[in-house]
């Protein structure tokens, strides 16, 4: 699939990104592998608290979105933004044929949208029902209601990470609005922040 993605985004022209050629890949040896059970890896890394947000695009056959926790801002200059999502997401194919990204981020009163973005794509459900949006205003890209923060990015560069990618943005347009508590994820639940 990240392939896939990568030969989409050389045919419709997206910037090179100016990396170094990867390294030469080689099978990793069964003496190397580090004894983790995945349950435990899950865990401990649920102990690190984060933002929660929606990733949305419109490839043209309607809007589509996926809850994404792994979020993050990447540079200044040029204004970039990072995100990481499944190889197996059934959402990810739709946001690279759009070639653009709206990033919206939840507040604390936002976790059923939250779960609602959470199901799988290739449920068939739609995710989008009953939910107020407006396209974003350079990509198109929806635009969730309620949202108090978004971030509108077009696809910069996409990176494998073992069994994700991770999809660089180029930040075209943002914006928030004053106050509001973020939805927050820590060790399986949501909360809320309290200085």
């Amino acid at each position: 699939m990240a392939a896939t993605a990568v030969r989409y985004l050389r045919s419709v022209g997206a910037p090179a990104t100016g990396a170094a050629p990867p390294p030469p890949l080689r099978a990793v040896r069964d003496d190397e592998r580090l004894p983790l059970d995945p349950a435990e890896f899950r865990r401990v890394l649920g102990h690190f608290a984060t933002g929660v947000t929606v990733v949305t695009a419109d490839d043209g056959a309607g809007p589509a979105g996926f809850a994404c926790q792994s979020f993050a801002s990447l540079s200044l200059d040029p204004p970039l933004v990072a995100f990481m999502v499944a190889r197996t997401s059934a959402t990810w194919p739709r946001i690279a044929r759009a070639g653009s990204f709206c990033v919206n981020v939840l507040g604390a009163d936002q976790a059923g949208l939250c779960r609602a973005f959470a199901v799988s794509g290739s449920t068939g459900a739609d995710k989008f029902a009953g939910v107020t949006h407006e396209p974003a205003p350079v990509t198109g890209s929806p635009r969730l209601a309620g949202a108090p923060a978004w971030v509108d990015c077009t696809v910069h560069a996409v990176h494998t990470g073992g069994d994700h990618l991770i999809v660089v943005g180029r930040v075209e347009a943002l914006d928030a609005s004053d106050g509001g508590d973020p939805l927050l994820f820590h060790r399986g639940a949501f909360g809320r922040f309290t200085p």
